[in-house]
């Protein structure tokens, strides 16, 4: 089957949440709507759950007959173009998504009126925004809302996404919110500087009692710390009560794994939840596409490179500067500082993971050894992940 490699967006509503992940289907070696099909139906094991709805994009072709040999989950929206809903032979084609479960998007473009004449029902609207000025979308957004919510897509910048907001936009598909929107602060903040603190402890070992009582410091860091750790994306049978029972379950190791995540709670930046969510993605996908391409003990500090890598625009501090106060091994500060390493492939896959480049997405893939297959799945993981670690 040709390769169809899967790469991804986040949806971002008003209150800066993810509401929403959109996958977009690259296309490669001949591959059709029917590869992308087979390829999606390979993925029902590992397909988010939840509320979130998924949105498919086939990137240069659009959804046609071929995707709907898909059974698609509930959660599951479609992206339409007008084209085959008007022209001939629409009749089979509209047929047919009556059928499917998924919900429909219809992509806006110049021949989206006589689409939404065409008796197909659908739940958004979405606007390229890069097509569109602020007011024309604003005029756009008002004469569609009786067919469907206004989404937008291709949202550069933070001011990008507050004008779509005030057009009448609901959401926006874009990482906008992974661009800097603040000058860096020269130094970490005191809770910033507290969790470093207590993770600098238990990366050297240090005794229970010296890293309970930096913990007591901060009620809200242990509350937080031990609501990670009894979370459902943890897995643990019983439920942790203190930080001493999380040290006599799971270990100075993969305590770290798990303290390493609240550094990235300390941040005050309204886009932090988003941010959050993406970091945490990163930090699974990173540690499932290593599993059995470095020794198993370097799993838990690739999942700890994938969720510092945005804590420069998470903590509003320059990446070096966060990490000159921190004790971490030589190939997460490779791999964080772009300067390679044994870890800076799988960052730079995770990365590529987030582009709309498929080229590129299967070439950084290609250089892991790692199949268009292996991928996907590691990715539609990573996301049911973040999703369930959401608090």
């Amino acid at each position: 089957m040709p390769d169809v490699f899967i790469s991804r967006q986040p949806l971002v509503n008003r209150q800066s949440k993810i509401i929403a992940n959109r996958l977009t289907l690259h296309f490669g070696g001949g591959a059709t709507t029917r590869d992308a099909a087979r390829t999606l139906s390979t993925l029902a094991e590992f397909w988010p759950q939840g509320e979130k709805l998924v949105f498919i994009n086939c990137a240069g072709t659009g959804v046609d007959a071929g995707l709907l040999d898909w059974q698609a989950p509930a959660n599951a929206t479609l992206e339409i173009h007008s084209g085959p809903l008007i022209e001939p032979g629409a009749a089979d084609f509209i047929a047919a998504l009556r059928g499917v479960q998924a919900s429909l998007c219809l992509v806006f473009d110049a021949q989206a009126q006589a689409a939404l004449s065409a008796g197909v029902a659908f739940r958004f609207i979405a606007f390229d925004a890069q097509r569109f000025t602020p007011a024309q979308l604003k005029v756009l957004a008002t004469k569609t809302q009786p067919y469907g919510i206004a989404v937008a897509f291709n949202v550069n910048d933070g001011p990008g996404f507050q004008a779509c907001l005030e057009a009448g936009v609901n959401a926006a598909a874009s990482w906008f919110f992974k661009q800097p929107t603040r000058t860096p602060a020269k130094a970490l903040n005191p809770g910033q500087a507290q969790i470093i603190r207590v993770l600098n402890l238990v990366r050297k070992n240090a005794e229970v009692k010296e890293i309970e009582a930096a913990l007591k410091q901060d009620v809200a860091l242990s509350y937080k710390l031990l609501r990670y750790i009894n979370s459902a994306g943890f897995g643990l049978s019983c439920e942790i009560q203190s930080f001493r029972h999380a040290v006599s379950i799971l270990g100075y190791d993969k305590l770290n794994k798990w303290l390493s995540l609240l550094l990235a709670t300390a941040s005050k930046d309204p886009m932090a939840p988003a941010l959050m969510h993406t970091a945490l993605a990163r930090a699974r996908l990173m540690e499932i596409l290593a599993q059995g391409l470095v020794d198993r003990q370097e799993y838990d500090n690739l999942f700890i490179t994938g969720a510092f890598s945005m804590l420069d625009a998470l903590l509003g501090v320059s990446m070096e500067k966060v990490l000159e106060s921190m004790s971490l091994p030589e190939p997460i500060v490779d791999a964080l500082l772009g300067r390679g390493g044994v870890y800076g492939p799988f960052l730079q896959l995770a990365q590529a993971s987030e582009g709309n480049d498929g080229e590129a997405l299967a070439e950084q893939a290609g250089m892991l050894g790692l199949s268009a297959d292996q991928f996907n799945r590691a990715q539609m993981q990573a996301l049911a992940f973040a999703d369930t670690m959401e608090l």
